[in-house]
Order: structure tokens, then C-alpha cells, then sequence
């Protein structure tokens, strides 16, 4: 696999040792030219130039790239510019870093549909993902409650929030619903859309395959995750 990487800090330049090791072409990209010398030996190529200058960026070998990855972080006006430059040359796969939810809507707005949060990507969040079946994200309001996301099961579809009543036999509060769709872009390829709903209600319908946002104590959250596949309604 050939890759880009745009932005030669922590976490672009892990990125990219880590995807040289495994055998891959990595060229990594950055305007400061000490990162570009610290790494020029450790992946493919490390090439210095502005990533916000389409004249510049062009000069890359964007067609015969796999993956466009751009990790620039701490410059948001850098990043959103870079990104907006991949997207008009029709790069064939790319990925965006995001530090902030605005920079997220931004990105989302552009078209990107894959977003990378390397900041969020603790071993908490990732050790409640792997524990807990069925859970698509978490957050940690602190010791005790969090906030989860999960996938609408069967059993539930068509019914309304009032008829579940995970409040009265969970203690679970549902935050909000999220519809999943799919849609085709200028290339005609599908990417994935969510689409929230607003703040749920009583008369809230869900539907399978759609996301549930529940705030609860944990042991609750766990309890109704466990409980899913044989609740009986």
C-alpha cells in the first residue's frame, strides 16, 4: 500500500513509522523542515513543502496513492485547507484528523466521512468498547455514568421509547437516536451518514441498525446491554 501523510507531528510521525514498518510506502509531508529531518530516515520519504498550496501539493504522486492521511493537528485553518485540497483532487481514499467537534462538522460537511480523533483514543475508551458488545462509542462522565452509544436491536424496531421503557426498567435515559444511511458522492462511491434526530421522547420510534445515545450508571448500561438479545417486551 502506498500512503500520504500530511502533518509530521507526534501523532502523523508515529503514523508513519509504524506504516514503513509494516512494509508499506510512506511519504510524509510537513512545511517545518527540522520534522521533515527527523524522519527522512526512518520512513520511504519525507518531502517539505506547504500542503495548503495546491501548486505544491500537486507535485505529489496523489494517483498512484492508496490512502491521503492528513494529521495536522494544532493548525485547524491548515488542516481544513489541506483536506479541501485532497477532496478537489479527487484523491482515492482519505482520512482527516479532528482536535474539536466544529473542525468534525467541517469535515463532515466537505464530504470526508472517515475522521480520526487521536486524542480521544484512550485505553479507557477503547477497553469499554471491547468489553462492552454492542457499544459503538463511549464517553465517561466520570467514575460511575457515561454516555454510550449503541446499536438499535431487533426487538426494539418499531416500538416507541414509552412501550421500551428502559427509564422504568433500566434507569437508562435516552439522549437522542441517530438514522444510518448510506449515500453516493461525486465519485460514486457510498459513505456512511448519520443523521441525529433531536432530543428524544416518550413517542420516539426506534428502528434496527440505528444508534441509541443513553446516559446511565454504568452497571445499568451493562446490565441492558446483557440483557438485549433476550428481553421480552
Amino acid at each position: 500500500m502506498k500512503y500520504i501523510i500530511i502533518g509530521l507531528g507526534n501523532f502523523g510521525a508515529s503514523l508513519a513509522e509504524k506504516l514503513t514498518k509494516l512494509g508499506n510506502e510512506v511519504i510524509g509531508v510537513d512545511m517545518n523542515m527540522s520534522k521533515v529531518e527527523a524522519i527522512k530516515d526512518r520512513i520511504t520519504h519525507a518531502v517539505n513543502l506547504d500542503s495548503t498550496d495546491i501548486t505544491a501539493v500537486s507535485s505529489l504522486p496523489l494517483k498512484d496513492t492508496d490512502i491521503v492521511i492528513v494529521g495536522i493537528g494544532e493548525d485547524k485553518g491548515a488542516n481544513i485547507m489541506a483536506t479541501a485540497l485532497m477532496k478537489q483532487l479527487h484523491v482515492k481514499r482519505l482520512i482527516s484528523r479532528a482536535v474539536s467537534p466544529l473542525q468534525e462538522m467541517v469535515l463532515e460537511a466537505m464530504g470526508v466521512d472517515e475522521i480520526i480523533h487521536p486524542e480521544e483514543e484512550t485505553a479507557e475508551r477503547w477497553s469499554k468498547k471491547l468489553n462492552l458488545q454492542g457499544v459503538v462509542d463511549s464517553f465517561e462522565v466520570n467514575r460511575d455514568y457515561s454516555i454510550i452509544e449503541t446499536t438499535v436491536p431487533e426487538i426494539f424496531h418499531g416500538r416507541t421509547l414509552e412501550e421500551i421503557g428502559l427509564k422504568r426498567q433500566y434507569d437508562i435515559i435516552v439522549l437522542t437516536t441517530i438514522k444510518i444511511s448510506r449515500e453516493k458522492n461525486e465519485l460514486g462511491t457510498s459513505r456512511k451518514v448519520s443523521n441525529v434526530q433531536g432530543v428524544a421522547s416518550a413517542k420516539t420510534i426506534l428502528h434496527q441498525d440505528d444508534i441509541m445515545v443513553l446516559y446511565g450508571h454504568n452497571k445499568n448500561l451493562k446490565k441492558l446491554l446483557r440483557d438485549q438479545k433476550s428481553i421480552s417486551l
